[in-house]
């Protein structure tokens, strides 16, 4: 007789049926989950591969069967970054196997990016630049706490798309009330400048002037003086929008590590879905030498020379190269040929050296390549960050290039020229003029765009995603496309898509090894992490450098293409097609 034929012919007890019925509760809810079957497939496959391990081998294999995580809050705290700036850093919290867990975090600086809008703060704003940063930080805590960490509670944090989309939908929410709220404040401000006018006072007329002939004369001799064009107002940057660009590097992080791949390769397969049979590096474009404004001595046009190699060296060799340069140029340096002011280090990474004029820093590192026999002009090439829009003296119009020495456009242009000329290894110029001079960014490529590329960075009029975009100075063969605090992961790859053709750069600020990532897996062609000093900057060149010997390990690294650069900008220019190179920042 059954157990349960015999309960149904004899008395039992009330804790006894309860008993029974909780037994067959239990062996329904696992018979339904396909728990008993796992657990005998898992013993008997254990039993024969018989692991060392036995309860790690079970938790492997019901962790393959476990759900996927999910994401249940995101938390935000001020910090500072490597520079000294507050920045905000997030962390992604995600129910894994029934607990909550931190997996990972990321930190973004506030709105600068790196770059002021038109070079150099006033003195008379850097408490207001203080101001607007500290409510930059505090806001967009406020927006994690608030808005986005409910919001997306219970997403799957590898969906990046998805997530982007949510807070670029929340960002442009937040911007159009902004936008509503400066327009009331405007209109109330008319309305009250309105009613306090008092009604305007006839006044005489003057009697005219006995020397109107001369005063004609004066007119007629300013009208043929071309105006300088005013700087461009720059575009104002909505409190919290770090919010938006640190939660989106933190959440595609967290699904990098969830899925247990590099964060190169997360970024690659949410720009191609599918599956890459081989990957490309960047080349690394060394910062050298500075000789901008805050150097010791009198010129300020250089403010950085940069080390261009050819796509076929590896990164260990570049980064070899570069050391052995930069202590050359320290030992030259230290001789009686050159008298430069102290040698330091600047915030990119580079010696910093006080020189009168660009000939010298220019003759240093010829000479320094020179000795160590290194291809300069070949296999090497260097590109000048001329930075020019925080060089113009508008009180003057002109250029301050050397401490008391202006040049007009005009004077820029032939200067130039004359530096390409005499030293043929510049095959690149960065922000030669502001972006508002637009003719003379034409004149220029017209003198030397045959033999250099342009390369437009805070001249690059690259707007916000309600913008519209504006068109690049003429003659801009490249773009550097900096990863601004307000950018998804999304919106990065989408900028850096939109461009005409597929050779592209990135250009590293302050902030971790992310960028590295960001740039193998966006497939940029070149990386500007800056010179080879600091912790922080050696930190991406070893990130660069452990990323190629892992595809090298995994036979997938792609050989560069070998492209003459100088016959790639002849053609582009012939061809009109604009554009074919865009820089990365973060």
């Amino acid at each position: 007789m059954s157990y349960k034929a015999f309960l149904s012919h004899s008395k039992v007890s009330k804790e006894d049926q309860e008993f029974y019925d909780l037994k067959n509760k239990a062996a329904e809810y696992y018979m339904s989950n396909g728990v008993p079957q796992k657990i005998e497939n898992v013993l008997n496959e254990m039993f024969w591969q018989k692991p060392d391990d036995i309860y790690g081998h079970l938790a492997n294999y019901f962790s393959k069967l476990s759900y996927t995580p999910v994401i249940s809050k995101i938390t935000g705290r001020e910090v500072f970054d490597g520079t000294g700036l507050t920045a905000v850093k997030t962390q992604v919290y995600c129910i894994i196997r029934n607990e909550e867990k931190v997996v990972c975090s990321a930190v973004m600086s506030g709105p600068s990016d790196g770059l002021e809008a038109d070079g150099v703060v006033e003195s008379g704003e850097a408490f207001s630049n203080s101001n607007q940063q500290r409510l930059s930080i505090t806001t967009a805590l406020k927006w994690i706490r608030e808005h986005l960490s409910p919001m997306l509670q219970g997403f799957n944090p590898t969906d990046q798309t998805n997530v982007d989309k949510l807070l670029s939908d929340f960002f442009m929410a937040r911007y159009l009330e902004h936008k509503d709220s400066l327009n009331i404040e405007k209109e109330d401000e008319l309305r009250i400048e309105s009613v306090s006018e008092a009604p305007p006072q006839a006044t005489p007329t003057p009697a005219p002037t006995k020397d109107k002939k001369g005063s004609d004369k004066g007119k007629k001799a300013n009208s043929t003086e071309k105006p300088l064009p005013p700087a461009e107002t720059p575009v104002p940057q909505l409190p919290g929008a770090t919010a938006v660009g640190v939660v989106s590097l933190a959440v595609a992080k967290t699904a990098a590590r969830l899925l247990g791949e590099p964060l190169y390769q997360h970024i690659t397969s949410v720009r191609v879905p599918q599956a890459q049979s081989e990957m490309h590096l960047p080349v690394p474009m060394i910062t050298i030498l500075s000789c901008g404004k805050d150097s010791a001595g009198k010129l300020n046009l250089l403010e950085e020379v940069i080390l261009m190699p050819s796509s076929s060296q590896r990164v260990r060799e570049v980064i070899g190269m570069g050391l052995e340069l930069q202590c050359e140029m320290t030992r030259v340096l230290n001789g009686s040929a050159y008298k430069a002011g102290p040698i330091g280090v600047s915030e990119e990474g580079a010696l910093q050296v006080g020189f009168e004029r660009p000939e010298q820093a220019l003759d240093l590192v010829t000479e320094a390549c020179a000795n160590l026999a290194l291809p300069l002009g070949s296999d090497l090439r260097l590109a000048i960050n001329c930075a020019a829009h925080g060089l113009m003296d508008y009180s003057r119009g002109k250029y301050e290039v050397i401490s008391g020495c202006h040049k007009s456009p005009d004077e820029l242009v032939d200067m130039y020229e004359g530096l390409i000329n005499k030293y043929p290894a510049i095959t690149s110029l960065i922000d030669p003029f502001r972006k508002e001079d637009v003719d003379h960014w034409e004149r220029l490529a017209t003198v030397i765009g045959q033999s250099c590329f342009l390369i437009a960075d805070a001249a690059s009029n690259l707007c916000h995603r309600w913008s519209e975009a504006k068109p690049l100075p003429p003659g801009v063969t490249r773009v550097i496309i900096r990863h601004h605090s307000d950018m998804t992961i999304s919106d990065l790859i989408q900028s850096i898509a939109e461009q005409k053709d597929s050779e592209t750069m990135l250009a590293a600020g302050s902030g971790d090894t992310s960028v590295v990532d960001l740039a193998v897996g966006s497939g940029v062609s070149f990386l500007k992490l800056g010179g080879l000093r600091g912790g922080e900057r050696m930190d991406k060149y070893n990130r660069l450098l452990a990323i190629e010997e892992k595809l090298e390990q995994e036979g997938i690294l792609g050989a560069r293409e070998k492209k003459q650069l100088l016959s790639d900008l002849s053609e582009t220019l012939n061809s009109g097609s604009g554009c074919d190179s865009v820089t990365i920042s973060t």
